[in-house]
Parts: structure tokens; sequence; C-alpha cells
């Protein structure tokens, strides 16, 4: 198993965010057995309930009730987990501009989830942000 990159200045230099396709939601549920959840990105069990972001379509397929619609933004580097560092550069920079995100860390890559009339914007922010921070 490789660790993934530790170095921020190579993180920031690299990040290479991509826009993925289609809009995105974050519901939860009480229990995920008796749901078609095949196509599910992420689930989380919190002592509330299981939070599952999927697909717009696959959520009103579904019923599934939401608030929130995102679009997806993956940083194709592969980041370190240990990293410090990474995540307040990227979110700050984010929050300067008004647009706020959602972050899940998977083991090879950040993603971050963007309201969908921000996502332009915020690919643009994110694609800049090397040539603006000096580490």
């Amino acid at each position: 198993m490789v660790d993934g990159e530790n170095k921020l200045r190579k993180l920031v230099k690299g990040l290479n965010p991509k826009l993925n396709d289609g809009e995105y939601i974050f519901t939860t549920v009480k229990d995920i057995e008796s749901l078609d959840i095949k196509e599910v990105i992420c689930t989380f069990r919190e002592e509330e309930g299981i939070t599952l972001v999927l697909k717009k379509s696959k959520a009103d397929q579904l019923g599934l009730k939401y608030y929130f619609i995102a679009s997806w933004i993956t940083l194709e580097i592969h980041s370190s987990l240990n990293e410090v560092g990474l995540t307040s550069i990227f979110s700050t920079e984010l929050a300067k501009n008004k647009i706020s995100c959602n972050i899940i860390a998977g083991y090879y890559h950040d993603h971050i989830f963007v309201p969908t009339n921000d996502s332009l914007r915020a690919l643009n922010i994110l694609r800049n942000i090397s040539n603006k921070i000096k580490l």
C-alpha cells in the first residue's frame, strides 16, 4: 500500500481538480438494508442515522428527501491521510469566495462537494491555488 504524497508544496502544485459528471445529494436514512443503493458514492454512520451521498437521479428514483444539490470535484493527486494543511488551504480559498464545501477524504483522493451553481467557479479557484499560495 502506498501512503500518498505528504509534501504540502507538491500537493498544492498537483491538485489537478476534476469535475465529475452529474448532480449529487446528501441524505440520511435509518436503515440501508431495504434500499437498492448499489450506486451510492459514500455512507457514513452517525448516531442519528446513516448519511448517504449519491446521484440526485438515484435519490429521486428512491424517493429520498434532500436539501443540498452538489457538484463533485475530485482532487486527482494521491494525498496522504497524514498530511496537514491541504484541506485548510483549499477550503479557505473556497470560503474567501463564499463557496461552501463538504469534503470527503478517500484513501487516494480528496473529494469536494460544492453547490452546483458554484461548481465552475470552484473548479477555477482550485485550479489556480498553486499560483496564489506561496509555500
